[in-house]
């Protein structure tokens, strides 16, 4: 994602004491360490050998510059796993600063063209998705939640901020186990993913999406399969997240791995699940709701961004709901 274009200042330093070996384990293999550096800190980082160029805001060159000190001191002792450099990130407040500094306009880019958001509220969505780690996009159908989040994926993807999109979601509207249900796991699930999948070919065309999904990089998973999993360097989208139960939301929070983007949404006015299930997408809201580091984006009927006649439905069926 992009934005007007701030300041930028350039420092450049040397590590000590030069070590190829040492070197080779701080940048990580085809420099994905300096790569993880890059998007903690939104900075463009260079080098060679022990020759080193930051170049990002002023306010934020120090603390990049202090990982890469810390993880090279790091090497003397071992070798560098990503999860060390995420935190090590983390710890000198990469994701901190960024969500300080996150910019008034975000455009996404994908290749058949420019994402913009519509109004302020799906502004404020992109900048949270930007921003934080674990984002909610939680309102009625045609506000643009789903589509966005798509569009996130899609640009962290090609940017290499994400080494795969995996797309889960719920399968409890057609009343029926996924066992029952012909053909392999993939052909189960899809007609539950059809607005994910109509985004994507929007974004990148059905022979590319078709490509991804051959080579895993798209993954497709029923929310039922994704327990005891550790998804790293992805970025998940949970779509439908009202047809979640309570455990099964708190199951998949918790599959967050380092440089993970977690994206959850859904409409709390429209559950299916039976009898008196609480949803896992309100129970999130009232536990998570005090947690730094979550977004939460709020969409009402008046960001609805299809058929004019949408909006008025939606409010019809709120105000008859007030009276009922």
């Amino acid at each position: 994602m992009t934005a007007p274009s701030a300041s930028l200042e350039t420092i450049n330093f040397e590590l000590s004491p030069i070590d190829n070996d040492r070197l080779a384990n701080l940048c990580g293999h085809l420099d994905e360490h300096l790569r993880m550096m890059e998007r903690g800190f939104g900075v463009e980082v260079n080098n060679r050998g022990a020759k080193f160029q930051i170049i990002g805001p002023a306010d934020i060159l120090a603390g990049a510059q202090a990982v890469i000190h810390e993880l090279y001191a790091e090497t003397a002792q071992s070798i560098l796993a990503p999860e060390q450099v995420h935190l090590a990130i983390r710890s000198l407040g990469g994701t901190e600063t960024l969500v300080q500094k996150a910019p008034q306009e975000v455009i996404i880019k994908t290749k058949r063209g420019l994402v913009k958001a519509r109004g302020e509220n799906q502004q404020a969505y992109l900048q949270r998705v930007m921003t934080h780690d674990i984002n909610f996009g939680i309102g009625p159908a045609g506000t643009g939640k789903t589509y966005l989040a798509v569009a996130c994926a899609v640009e962290a993807l090609e940017r290499d901020f994400a080494r795969r999109i995996v797309l889960v979601r719920p399968a409890v509207e057609a009343g029926e186990k996924l066992g029952f249900l012909p053909g392999d796991l993939s052909q189960k699930v899809d007609p539950y993913l059809r607005p994910l999948y109509d985004a994507l070919y929007e974004m990148l065309g059905f022979e590319r999406v078709a490509k991804l999904i051959e080579r895993n990089v798209i993954e497709v998973a029923p929310l039922a399969y994704m327990r005891g999993r550790t998804l790293n360097e992805s970025f998940i989208i949970l779509d439908e997240a009202q047809n979640t139960t309570a455990e099964q939301m708190k199951m998949f929070l918790t599959r967050l791995g380092y440089n993970s983007t977690a994206v959850i949404t859904g409409d709390i006015t429209q559950i299916d699940l039976p009898g008196s299930q609480k949803s896992g997408l309100r129970d999130a809201i009232e536990v998570l709701k005090d947690v730094e580091g979550i977004g939460f984006t709020f969409f009402q009927a008046k960001d609805v961004v299809r058929h004019s006649l949408v909006q008025k439905v939606i409010v019809a069926y709120e105000q008859a709901g007030k009276h009922s």
